[in-house]
């Protein structure tokens, strides 16, 4: 089964070799038909602490490595 990736921004990068990352997708809404976009904030493991606030990173599923983070930074645009 292959890993899902996704694409969003860091929003904070204080703990050690750990980011978050605010993830936006656009959902339709089903009463008003309104395209409504909705957020949601993962924890990455960043082994080398290189990911900055505001930077675009692609974050892949992986293995739990803690009681929050189950995804892993594979690649970050600086901005």
């Amino acid at each position: 089964m292959p890993k899902r990736i996704l694409q969003g921004v860091v929003v904070s990068d204080k703990q050690d070799k750990t980011v978050v990352v605010s993830v936006e997708r656009q959902v339709m809404h089903p009463v008003y038909k309104k395209i409504v976009k909705k957020s949601k904030k993962f924890a990455a493991h960043d082994e080398n602490n290189q990911c900055k606030i505001g930077d675009r990173v692609s974050i892949e599923e992986c293995r739990p490595i803690s009681k929050h983070k189950s995804w892993t930074v594979i690649s970050s645009d600086n901005a």
